[in-house]
């Protein structure tokens, strides 16, 4: 058994690296940019990924766009949809299905996510991860005030899981909008600071926005989610103090 009832996943940064869905956006813009811009594929592959690694955020369409003279709002909304649309060609981080299928066996999994509801439908399409998880939850199905940190979408999770906060983890990446509502809720968390994820930089604004714990990478979670306290023992695995067990608690 393990201790907790169910184990709940963001999924950009958490379960894949978001900054791979980026690069697969804009090779789908530079395909289309060859044709109609007249802007070779792999100089616009390399112009956009320039401007993403230079910190461009919200405008990189725009500056690239004003680089060339072709600067225009609607062939902006244009290459915005492009990238929204395009099919990614992404991958879970390495050993996530295991994981997954491993943890699956002891309790429950969830999966809740931000973003526009298609775009994140074909993320967890081309990831191949959706059979592993019990519950999924777009929180932009419910609009965008139910967006993390709202905990509009972390109260959803619960019902469908038919569990109460306590007795599930939350899994994310961003200290902005990851923790907060999940705690609001009574989940305990758990940060993936990986490397080279987008908010791995991110602090916490205040002791809310903070998890209970925080890792590097997903497969952490093998021990920090290990069986109960008895089979725990028997594994050498000590438990964080901030971590309580569903059958350790009163």
């Amino acid at each position: 058994m393990n201790r907790w009832r169910a184990i709940v996943f963001d999924l950009d940064d958490t379960l894949y690296l978001e900054r791979d869905y980026v690069m697969s956006g804009f090779r789908a813009v530079a395909a289309w940019a060859e044709p109609h811009l007249k802007i070779p594929r792999e100089q616009g592959f390399d112009e956009l990924k320039k401007l993403f690694e230079q910190g461009a955020r919200g405008t990189t369409f725009d500056q690239w766009l004003s680089a060339h003279d072709l600067f225009d709002p609607g062939l902006v909304q244009r290459l915005v949809a492009l990238y929204r649309e395009h099919e990614p060609s992404i991958a879970p981080f390495d050993g996530v299905a295991p994981l997954l299928r491993s943890l699956h066996e002891t309790c429950c999994l969830g999966l809740l996510t931000d973003g526009l509801v298609a775009v994140q439908r074909r993320k967890l399409a081309a990831l191949g991860l959706a059979e592993h998880f019990d519950v999924v939850v777009f929180s932009d199905e419910w609009g965008r005030d139910a967006w993390k940190p709202s905990p509009i979408p972390f109260n959803i999770v619960l019902e469908r899981l038919q569990a109460s906060g306590r007795e599930v983890v939350y899994v994310g990446d961003n200290p902005q909008k990851d923790f907060s509502g999940a705690r609001r809720v009574g989940m305990t968390t758990v940060r993936v600071r990986h490397p080279e994820g987008l908010y791995a930089q991110m602090e916490p604004l205040s002791p809310d926005h903070a998890p209970d714990l925080e890792i590097t990478h997903v497969a952490a979670l093998k021990e920090i989610c290990a069986p109960c306290p008895s089979a725990r023992a028997k594994q050498g695995v000590e438990a964080p103090r901030s971590v309580m067990c569903c059958d350790e608690g009163s």
